[in-house]
């Protein structure tokens, strides 16, 4: 945050050191809160991969700070989701003690999967702020997840904002009914608890840090935050080329192709990203509602613009979104179980229009979608065994970049770890036999992209499972940059050489193993350009032959 000392002020020098070292203090309050969620979450997908966000809100729902730890498709979904939430509390019903929840997907973070909760902050009898944090849990209920639903109605139990604890006692009507709804009911119940713990740490964090330092409330402090970052956002973009510029991109879709398109338009003191152009709204679950668009689209243009500039409401606010109704604005009751596809491949896109913009400094094109898969086991016909809904992230390569190589088996846009294997058997009867980087796979380039990884997976002895598929760049693979090379294309197989699709939900039998290939990342300029040393370690390190 140096950038703020750039900036004149009516503060003293002294005043300006302190509320800088207060706004660090405000940071560590958030990180302490998704710590606390990452440590006693019950799902692997939170504990394990860091699929969560956490972040502090002023008493107006504007975002002050947020955690590292987190998803952009959480941590500026949430940006939008608390004001959703103070429209629907009124003031004189929010009482210390209290958490609220949802998991709309057009008013929290894109589908069901994700529970949001909101945390009034109070010091004494004043609202000082909020705290909300996000989760993924592994079982919503109805289809699970997966793209088959035709409506959000199919899709799982739906919560409207509501409370999920009052004055400290929690809602017991709320608890029965996700026991009688979902498939993993200590799971999930255990999360909830987690995310209400979390934000319960963040607010006596806070009360704490305004009591040690003698301020009443957050409003000085967030004021100083947030004028700083709005003029460190209008100095970049100020530096910015200005004009319009446009892009399109084709995904795999569900049974037909999908295309998406941008428009980026750089203005004096904005940047406005359009999506008119892309696919109609989906029959199946792989439609975004536009919070999670929105989400990040202004993330790829914070990478590429100001990257150092802290995430809050001022640097949002700097980026305006539109779109009319279609795949990408999805409106109720479309299926969106699956957001996260096509929501994934947004930055690829609005990159793609920036690369017109600033060429020579923009990233090729990489996996995008995680490969998440979501698996059903249970006893084969006549056996006996446990059943268990288990969730695995994985990820395909990254696009290289103009001075480096792509990241292999890296999640970009959504920044989510790879879950370790031992954490994955332990949560059901399954046995991962492979995984490890695919060689071959990163697009040739003066710059390689990264490289994709080769999963195995077989249910245990006695057993069989049904999965999720919920991959893309399989028929569309990462297109390369400024010359460097398209990565491989994924691919969903048997080990017996049966071609699956990329999505839907489909059985693998026991004794038999679900192989994936998940994509590599674009290359970035002429291959012929690529330096001697870095081609010699691609061969040394096996990253140029499948076969190796």
């Amino acid at each position: 945050m140096s950038h703020a000392a750039s900036h004149p002020s009516n503060l003293s020098q002294v005043e300006e050191i302190r509320m800088q070292v207060m706004w660090n203090r405000l940071i560590s309050v958030v990180e302490e809160q998704a710590m606390t969620l990452l440590r006693t979450a019950f799902s692997t997908s939170v504990r394990e991969a860091g699929d969560l966000s956490a972040g502090v809100y002023d008493p107006q729902g504007r975002m002050l700070a947020q955690a590292v730890t987190g998803t952009p498709g959480h941590v500026n979904t949430m940006a939008e989701a608390v004001r959703n939430f103070i429209a629907e509390i009124p003031r004189e019903d929010m009482f210390p003690g209290d958490t609220y929840v949802t998991n709309d997907p057009w008013l929290g973070t894109g589908h069901l999967h994700d529970i949001t909760m909101v945390t009034p902050s109070f010091k004494g009898n004043e609202l000082v702020g909020f705290f909300a944090c996000t989760a993924h849990v592994v079982d919503v209920g109805g289809r699970g997840f997966g793209a088959d639903g035709k409506s959000v109605y199919e899709e799982g139990i739906q919560l409207p904002i509501m409370k999920f604890a009052e004055r400290g006692q929690v809602n017991p009507t709320l608890l029965k009914l996700l026991r009688a709804n979902i498939r993993e009911p200590n799971q999930v119940i255990g999360d909830f608890y987690s995310l209400a713990a979390c934000n319960d740490v963040g607010h006596r964090r806070l009360i704490d840090m305004l009591d040690e330092i003698g301020l009443p409330d957050l409003e000085a402090l967030g004021d100083f935050i947030l004028t700083r970052t709005h003029a460190a956002m209008m100095e970049r973009i100020a530096a910015l080329p200005k004009g319009s510029w446009s892009n399109e991109m084709l995904t795999d879709g569900y049974d037909d192709p999908i295309l998406l398109a941008a428009k980026v338009t750089i203005e004096d003191t904005r940047v406005l990203v359009d999506f008119d152009g892309c696919a109609p709204v989906s029959r199946w679950g792989i439609n975004c509602p536009l919070i999670y668009t929105k989400a990040y689209a202004c993330y790829a243009i914070k990478c590429v613009v100001a990257p150092d500039i802290p995430n809050n409401s001022a640097s949002l606010a700097a980026i305006d979104i539109a779109s009319p109704v279609n795949i990408v604005n999805a409106q109720r009751p479309s299926p969106v179980s699956l957001r996260h596809v096509i929501g994934h491949m947004v930055p690829d896109v609005v990159l793609g229009a920036l690369a017109q913009a600033l060429p020579g400094q923009i990233q090729a094109e990489g996996a995008g979608a995680l490969w998440n898969i979501h698996i059903s086991a249970r006893p084969a016909a006549g056996q006996e065994g446990r059943r268990a809904e288990v969730l695995m992230f994985n990820s395909g390569g990254g696009g290289a970049r103009p001075s480096v190589d792509g990241l292999s088996a890296t999640a970009f846009p959504s920044g989510v770890h790879t879950m370790p294997i031992e954490a994955t058997e332990h949560t059901g009867p399954i046995v991962i036999w492979r995984k490890e980087l695919r060689p071959g796979s990163g697009g040739d380039g003066q710059y390689r992209g990264g490289l994709g990884q080769v999963i195995e997976i077989a249910p245990m002895e006695g057993h069989e499972f049904e999965f999720s598929a919920m991959f893309d760049r399989v028929n569309t693979p990462p297109r390369g940059r400024d010359g460097g090379q398209d990565g491989a294309a994924g691919s969903v197989m048997l080990d017996d050489g049966t071609r699956l699709r990329p999505k839907g939900w489909q059985f693998v039998p026991a004794g038999r193993r679900l192989i994936l290939k998940a994509p590599g990342g674009g290359g970035f300029g002429d291959p012929a350009a690529r330096d001697a040393e870095a081609q010699a370690g691609d061969q040394r390190g096996g990253y140029l032959d499948e076969d190796a």
